[in-house]
């Protein structure tokens, strides 16, 4: 342990970082078809890791640079080599966080799935649409909630605003993205508010499962 370890003792999913590196990190990318949502979900990475938790964890609780950086390069690699974003498909493929409410918002100061999307996007030069989707109003965290609630809990829980809804085209592809996959409650509520506005190629991802 060093001097400003001993000062400032560091997190356990901090220390649980600083050992693996990024293609340490890019060699646990495993996409799998997670059969909860309409349409399935994609989930890149396995949660039960522990440095995959631990990057969830510190991007989400701490704003953690690294987190996110890991985490982005991830996404930007699956993103890359996916058969389905060909650019010959769609007219634009746009990027599309999972928005918090704003209480939480502004509690954090950041949403760690806009954040890892933005960077994400930058690499790849595929556009991020933070302001597509809104929350509609404040819902109870999931990880409180027995799996049967999660679904009540989430059910209308988003909507495209109205100063947005122009931008949804048939012709356009939307990767609507979360950090974890449970139940798929989140994705899909998200999934359901742009299919209503008129998206028709809706892609559900999630960074972990």
């Amino acid at each position: 342990m060093g001097f400003f370890d001993f000062l400032f003792p560091p997190r356990v999913d901090e220390l649980a970082l600083r050992d693996v590196s990024s293609d340490d990190f890019l060699a646990k990318v495993a996409p799998r078809l997670v059969p909860a949502t309409r349409p399935g979900a994609v989930a890149l990475l396995p949660f039960n890791d522990p440095s995959v938790r631990a990057a969830i964890h510190e991007a989400k609780y701490h704003g953690s640079d690294t987190a996110f950086n890991y985490l982005a390069a991830a996404l930007a690699d699956y993103l890359r080599d996916a058969d389905d974003l060909s650019a010959t498909r769609f007219n634009l493929v746009a990027l599309v966080p999972v928005p918090l409410g704003r209480k939480r918002r502004k509690e954090r100061g950041f949403n760690q799935v806009e954040e890892v999307a933005r960077r994400a996007g930058k690499e790849l030069n595929i556009p991020v649409d933070a302001a597509l989707l809104a929350r509609t109003r404040e819902t109870v965290s999931q990880v409180s909630l027995p799996r049967h609630a999660r679904e009540e809990n989430m059910r209308g829980a988003f909507r495209v605003p109205q100063d947005a809804a122009n931008r949804i085209d048939p012709a356009h592809a939307y990767i609507v993205l979360d950090d974890v996959l449970t139940t798929g409650a989140t994705l899909q509520a998200a999934i359901d508010a742009l299919s209503a506005a008129g998206a028709r190629h809706i892609i559900p991802l999630a960074l972990a499962h």
